[in-house]
């Protein structure tokens, strides 16, 4: 709480004194809420599938970087995806409801990955709409409600995956956000039921950062980002749409029709990190009055072939996935009614896939993008404590 920009932090010690004793957030002095986090199943809430969630269905360890932990299991039954969750009605215009213009932020969690890569916490309703095989019973239906998550990897298992949306819906024409970015480091898979000992020193500091000033994502693992690239994008099952929001920027800039261009792609949907000076230029290949050259950026690696001075072809070789370029807002819901809740440990969304499962000793929101060496000290908080 001593870190400036800190929102709300539950570390599953701090509980109402009275009532459903439900646990609380530690807030700055003054809050209008301390985000009593409810439990609910959300099979049973869009399915009408399933048994209701209590807190009786999640595991407390006793010990962890703050005293408590809450375990999420993987359950056998398909119809029981329980969370804890803040609904969007007590958040909507709050602290939490981080957004809009010139908006940053940082989530920061401990936990030990037991398995898994999906949410750990954040506003990430990724939607009951999508038409597939688990949504042909679904009773409610709701559009993508994305703000801002952190995963613990997703096309990276064990990352630290920050995840924003500009408007809580799909990225680059994909039904899919793909605005991600992963932590150069992966955390290990650690049995949730494993010894006193081993839990104790196994405790991940997972983390992602949102800077609008440098319009950067970034996921750290235990206070390291580390660099991190995806070779040939194009090949990539959910990347491809990145690559095409590339391209098709690239295309929409050149005076003549490309081979591959599409004119109805969205303009608001275009994916074209900045590139005005090259990090490094390599030649590849060089004949006939023409040369090929490997170029580096920030963002990307572009092949280019100049015939002289002119442009003649070009090529998304490499995408930089951490830090991630995001140079949109966070999406802002209209109202209560558009906006998703803040969930720990699952996310609601139209697979019902089980998700991470592990321990989590710890959520911290922060209205702020944290540096490095804040991130450090907040990563020191994992170790045993003598």
């Amino acid at each position: 709480m001593d870190t400036p920009g800190c929102v709300a932090f539950w570390d599953f010690v701090k509980r109402e004194p009275e009532g459903a004793r439900r646990f609380t957030a530690h807030t700055p002095p003054g809050a209008a809420d301390d985000f009593p986090l409810d439990a609910a199943n959300y099979v049973n809430e869009f399915w009408g599938e399933g048994r209701e969630a209590t807190y009786e269905d999640f595991q407390r360890l006793g010990r962890g970087p703050f005293g408590q932990a809450i375990r999420i299991v993987r359950e056998a039954d398909p119809t029981f995806r329980p969370f804890l969750f803040v609904p969007r009605e007590r958040l909507h215009d709050s602290p939490l409801d981080i957004k809009g213009a010139g908006r940053s932020v940082s989530v920061v969690v401990w936990a030990i990955r037991e398995s898994g890569n999906h949410a750990l916490a954040g506003i990430w309703h990724e939607g009951t709409d999508l038409k597939q095989r688990e949504t042909a019973s679904i009773r409610k239906v709701q559009r993508g409600q994305r703000q801002y998550a952190l995963f613990a990897g997703l096309n990276k298992e064990g990352s630290a995956c920050g995840h924003v949306s500009e408007n809580g819906e799909g990225s680059f024409l994909n039904r899919y956000a793909l605005h991600k970015c992963n932590s150069a480091a992966q955390s290990p898979a650690v049995p949730a039921d494993s010894p006193a000992e081993v839990l104790d020193a196994s405790w991940q500091c997972f983390a992602m950062t949102f800077d609008h000033e440098k319009d950067e994502l970034t996921g750290w693992l235990n206070g390291v980002s580390g660099d991190r690239w995806l070779e040939n994008p194009k090949a990539d099952r959910l990347i491809a749409s990145a690559y095409n929001a590339y391209m098709q920027g690239h295309y929409a800039r050149t005076p003549e029709r490309e081979p591959g261009e599409d004119a109805a792609f969205p303009k608001d949907q275009h994916y074209n990190p900045p590139e005005d000076m090259p990090l490094s230029v390599r030649v590849l290949a060089q004949a006939a009055g023409e040369r090929t050259e490997l170029r580096e950026y920030r963002y990307t690696r572009v092949q280019v072939t100049l015939r002289g001075a002119r442009e003649i072809a070009r090529d998304l070789v490499a995408l930089r996935l951490n830090p991630w370029w995001y140079p949109h807002d966070l999406y802002t819901p209209a109202n209560d009614g558009s906006g998703g809740p803040f969930t720990i440990g699952r996310v609601i969304h139209s697979s019902r896939g089980v998700g991470f499962t592990g321990w989590i000793g710890g959520v911290a929101v922060f209205d702020r993008a944290l540096n490095e060496r804040e991130l450090n000290r907040l990563a020191e908080l994992r170790k045993p404590q003598p």
